[in-house]
């Protein structure tokens, strides 16, 4: 027991003044004289010793009396359970992520926990609030309430180490209560690693079912002469036994709908638009999580892509069937002919079987690969080693070594990477794969995109994420390879030389850094600006001779349809989505939040703060006591004679 004005205490040496009292009675005796006291005799004794208990009674009870008022205004304490934390800043950790848009019992995960920190902070509380994409540091509940009345979902993930980081870098020396409000969808145990020096708390509100259908990407899946063909993917979380509506729409227009039995996790849908302009969306009813139920995409009208063969018109002939004048700008020429100037206005330059190939050349497909162009490189049965090689030090660290007249066949096919994720509607393994009857092995970090039977490369790619490098391993003529006659041919050459600007869905994922290239001349100072219905920003942007660079970062903070403009001309209708990491509420991680202290909500965190640091005042007990016996010498006083 600890005092708050223990000076007080020496009072206490007052107990001295009733036991002086009733130790020496100051009061004087007279003498009173009777005829005969020999009848009162017994009385009289009987009397004396009654007085001296009552006496010894009083005593006793004027003491405690007086001892305990004295103790009383000393005010007497408990110290709290958790005194050394009185000082601790209060930091609320909340979750804003995509996955709090789940409905629980009583609505969705974020406005609950909004309305429970409006309802249950007291108006007096310092705190800091930290959400995943925003922070407001040492205030109060009536200043933010009208920014936690309008806290929007973000796609930026839950990540509490990142949060707390922040909390500290802003206030070192002060111990911290966290409390965090999270779901725990993907909260990784590593996360909350950096806790055990801060006394935690954490909020799970819980959603009433994890049930979730995401769409996941949309793509051209087949162009015909008047219509696209467009194929939308979908990821089931949970059993859905009834059918999920699905609907395309062109702006705000409705233009096809159906319905979608989820007999297996994943499935697809397909709707035929005609060929032109496109500028909409595909949506899901699936009662869930709304962020993942709409993916925006754009079709812009087809440009002609611009290829450029170097080499010997004879070996050149095949390319010119696949670079269709009605789809393809193609120059065929050879390396004597060639007008280097032309080269920055191209797509896609193809090197084929080039036996020299001059540094000159090199240094232009350089700056070419740098600018966000496609080359392909076919190497001649005779061609340089060391050419070749100093030629493919440019791009990365791929290397050919010696060629070696060894037949191999190719017997594997990189179903994903892009040059054929719009290609195959499924993977196969009983292929009529092509062969080869002499090559040189790619050694290197390129990407295998058709591999040989002894695992090294056929074909491989190398990228900066606006050019690409296709590097065959061995020359494609008819008299070294069957690969002129395999179904592969088409689809490799087609998309190799397509300018990925200029053809296909439009369909960036907000965060994933992707750049744009555009074919726009810009003077001093003219820049590009992205405008939506609700929103417009400027992105980051390069000019590249005749062509600007956009690089989005994490801009829009929202997803959908949006036109890039230079000044009042529009350029392209380009579309936003958001990543979707947060799709899968079956992800819930509440058992690392193990070593935390769970409550049901925030009321019940101030409450157990509250108790746990508030010190267990007894003077009114004291006082209690002082009445009881002030009483208990009345009592004495009245009835012990």
């Amino acid at each position: 027991m600890q005092f708050k004005h223990p000076d007080i205490l020496y009072f206490l040496f007052l107990l001295i003044i009733p036991i002086l009292v009733h130790l020496f009675q100051l009061r004087r005796f007279q003498k009173q004289y009777f005829t005969n006291v020999r009848f009162l005799k017994e009385l009289s004794m009987q009397t004396r010793k009654s007085s001296v208990i009552k006496k010894w009674l009083l005593l006793a009870t004027r003491l405690t009396l007086l001892a305990l008022l004295i103790v009383a205004f000393a005010q007497p304490y408990f110290k709290a359970k958790d005194d050394d934390k009185t000082g601790n800043e209060m930091v609320i950790l909340l979750d804003n992520s995509f996955s709090m848009h789940a409905k629980g019992n009583r609505g969705e995960l974020l406005k609950r926990a909004v309305q429970d920190l409006l309802e249950n902070t007291p108006e007096t509380q310092q705190f800091s609030l930290i959400t995943n994409n925003n922070a407001w540091f040492n205030t109060d509940i009536k200043s933010i309430q009208k920014d936690l009345q309008n806290l929007q979902y973000t796609d930026v993930p839950f990540r509490p180490d990142f949060l707390l980081t922040k909390a500290k870098a802003k206030n070192q020396a002060t111990g911290k209560d966290v409390v965090l409000i999270t779901d725990a969808v993907n909260l990784d145990s590593k996360y909350v690693s950096t806790f055990k020096d801060v006394t935690g708390y954490a909020v799970i509100p819980e959603a009433e079912t994890t049930r979730n259908v995401a769409i996941d990407s949309v793509y051209i899946s087949q162009v015909m002469d008047n219509f696209y063909e467009v194929k939308v993917d979908m990821q089931a979380y949970g059993e859905f036994t009834d059918d999920v509506p699905i609907a395309l729409y062109n702006g705000n227009s409705l233009i096809a709908k159906t319905l979608v039995k989820f007999d297996a996790a994943k499935k697809s849908s397909t709707f035929t638009i005609p060929k032109k302009d496109f500028h909409g969306r595909v949506e899901v009813s699936d009662n869930s999580l709304g962020y993942d139920n709409t993916f925006y995409f754009s079709i812009s009208k087809p440009e002609k892509s611009s290829v450029t063969v170097i080499g010997e018109s004879a070996k050149n002939s095949f390319l010119t069937r696949i670079y269709t004048a009605d789809e393809f700008n193609l120059t065929d020429v050879q390396l004597s002919a060639l007008d280097y100037n032309s080269l920055e206005k191209q797509d896609a330059i193809i090197l084929n079987e080039l036996k020299d190939i001059p540094q000159s050349l090199i240094t232009t497909l350089k700056d070419f690969y740098a600018k966000g162009g496609n080359i392909v490189v076919i190497p001649s049965a005779e061609g340089s080693l060391q050419n070749l090689n100093s030629l493919l030090s440019n791009f990365g660290n791929a290397q050919f070594k010696p060629f070696a007249k060894t037949e191999r066949q190719i017997t594997k096919i990189a179903f994903n990477h892009p040059l054929y994720q719009t290609v195959f509607e499924k993977k196969t393994d009983n292929f009529q794969y092509p062969k080869v009857n002499g090559g040189f092995t790619l050694s290197g970090n390129a990407l295998p995109v058709l591999t040989f039977d002894d695992q090294t490369p056929f074909l491989a790619s190398v990228t900066n994420r606006l050019g690409n490098v296709y590097v065959f391993a061995a020359p494609v003529n008819k008299a070294n390879t069957n690969f002129q006659n395999s179904p592969l041919i088409v689809p490799t050459f087609y998309n190799m030389g397509q300018n990925s600007g200029k053809a296909g869905i439009s369909a960036i994922a907000i965060g994933s850094n992707q750049n744009l290239l555009l074919d726009a001349v810009l003077v001093k100072d003219e820049v590009v600006s992205v405008k939506g219905a609700d929103n417009d920003f400027i992105p980051a942007q390069q000019v590249l001779s005749n062509k600007v660079k956009l690089s989005f970062g994490d801009y829009p903070e929202k997803a959908g349809n949006y036109t890039i403009f230079k000044g009042s001309e529009k350029l392209k209708d380009v579309s936003f989505n958001h990543a979707r990491t947060e799709s899968n509420l079956s992800l819930e991680n509440s058992d690392v939040l193990a070593d935390f202290t769970k409550a049901d909500s925030v009321a019940t965190v101030f409450n157990d703060i509250t108790s746990s640091r508030t010190a267990s005042e007894l003077w009114k007990w004291f006082v209690v006591g002082t009445l009881i016996f002030l009483i208990l010498e009345l009592l004495i006083q009245k009835f012990v004679k």
